[in-house]
């Protein structure tokens, strides 16, 4: 069975940084695209980064130039490192992850609290 468990969330003051990890129960390698995904009170989940299997990244607008997804293949494990926090940025986030190139993703994490205070 796929397990994807994330760490590294806490509480932060805007402006700044947390890198969370998600740690894979196999290769990464079986997995064509990787993704995190956060859910904020009383909003519906939204991507916020995704990475495929060669490395190709693509974010959501909200995060672009402050967040960055990336991958360590020996280690199993995805990364997104986030910088200049928003108070906006509070929110479980879900590390994901599907075999597909489209569609619903397959596996998913518990999730990890991110809070950001102004």
């Amino acid at each position: 069975q796929v397990q994807l468990v994330e760490s590294g969330g806490g509480s932060v003051q805007a402006g700044g940084s947390l890198r969370l990890s998600c740690a894979a129960s196999l290769s990464i390698f079986n997995f064509n695209r990787m993704g995190w995904y956060r859910q904020a009170p009383g909003k519906e989940r939204a991507l916020v980064a995704v990475i495929n299997r060669g490395g190709t990244t693509n974010y959501a607008d909200a995060v672009k130039g402050r967040f960055t997804i990336s991958r360590d293949n020996a280690k199993n494990t995805v990364y997104l490192q986030m910088n200049s926090l928003e108070p906006e940025d509070t929110a479980v986030y879900y590390c994901a992850a599907d075999r597909g190139i489209a569609g619903p993703y397959e596996y998913w994490g518990q999730g990890t609290q991110v809070t950001v205070s102004s």
